[in-house]
């Protein structure tokens, strides 16, 4: 099978897993009482939510420039600012396309695709490190909450299907991938294909390796930081928008915003329809708050911030296509 046909497939299975977590997210809605909370929303909320996103991306720009600065110094903040919203807004479509889309942009002679990927790459593992601290600071802070909710919703639901298979399928995980870091090292002089992934590993190891001879460390951890509190305000702007949500505090905000980070790395266009479907059933869960008040904090939530990054991605994409013209 070509390329082109896989990619056809995933494309299509992602798009069909959209429709049936949109289903799943809105099937028994009630639309007057939808309408009804929409009508009492504070459009200020929504406004700064918008200001509070932008400066989301703004960090995020900062962060990957720190850490691309030693494999091209030159590369120039617009550039950077570009690739990121033209990356979005292809993940909007095709998700996770946007991160090859990225490198793309950025790539050079002094830095190339792979070693810009194994960047990307990089930055992936501090964010999932900053919602496993979100997740855990919210667990500590209020365990009879959201921990009685994890064990129920999660952890229960993921062991009672593998029972005590579960160690089992984690070591198989472990010995498979192993095994095959061996082979393509061991066999690729011989294995043209092995020979390729080799050179991507060693690309993305350089990448990586970037954090240690990174120069400008202190603007990256602080971006990082940024980043992560604007995502928790972007949450917190979500709520306040809603009359009915008033009684939350900040650490339920802390927790639903980690929620909503895991839900948008499901591999669906734009997070559609996942993002919906666990905040709302965080929302009704865990606060008693009906299905619709915590579809449309989630639908106001996800649809603001992908109309930003629609808007913000042409603007950068049009920018981009008349300077490479010139």
């Amino acid at each position: 099978m070509d390329k082109k046909a896989v990619n056809i497939i995933k494309y299509t299975l992602s798009a069909v897993l959209a429709a049936v977590l949109v289903w799943l997210a809105f099937r028994g809605v009630d639309w007057k009482a939808f309408w009804a909370g929409l009508q009492q929303t504070r459009w200020l909320y929504v406004a700064l939510f918008f200001v509070v996103a932008l400066l989301a991306l703004v960090f995020r720009e900062e962060r990957w420039r720190a850490l691309m600065h030693p494999l091209d110094p030159e590369l120039r903040r617009i550039a950077v600012w570009d690739a990121i919203n033209v990356g979005n807004l292809v993940n909007v479509v095709l998700p996770g396309a946007g991160e090859f889309v990225r490198c793309g942009y950025v790539s050079s002679k002094r830095m190339s695709y792979d070693k810009a990927f194994g960047t990307i790459a990089c930055e992936r593992l501090f964010d999932i490190l900053a919602v496993f601290i979100l997740i855990l600071v919210a667990l500590v802070l209020k365990w009879e909450t959201f921990g009685i909710f994890f064990l129920e919703n999660v952890w229960q639901p993921m062991t009672s299907r593998l029972g005590g298979a579960l160690g089992w399928v984690l070591a198989g995980l472990v010995l498979l991938l192993a095994a095959l870091v061996w082979a393509v090292f061991r066999f690729r002089t011989r294995v043209r294909l092995f020979e390729r992934i080799a050179g991507t590993f060693k690309g993305l190891a350089t990448g990586f390796a970037s954090i240690a001879k990174m120069d400008r460390k202190w603007p990256f951890l602080l971006s990082t930081l940024g980043i992560w509190t604007m995502y928790v305000l972007t949450m917190w702007c979500t709520v306040r928008a809603l009359p009915a949500l008033d009684g939350m505090t900040g650490v339920d905000i802390l927790f639903l915003s980690a929620v909503g980070n895991i839900a948008s790395v499901i591999p669906v266009p734009g997070g559609i329809g996942a993002y919906h479907y666990l905040v709302a059933l965080t929302i009704q869960s865990l606060y008693g708050a009906s299905w619709e008040t915590g579809i449309l904090a989630a639908t106001l939530g996800h649809e603001a911030h992908a109309v930003l990054i629609i808007i913000v991605g042409v603007i950068s994409y049009i920018r981009f296509s008349l300077r490479k013209r010139k």
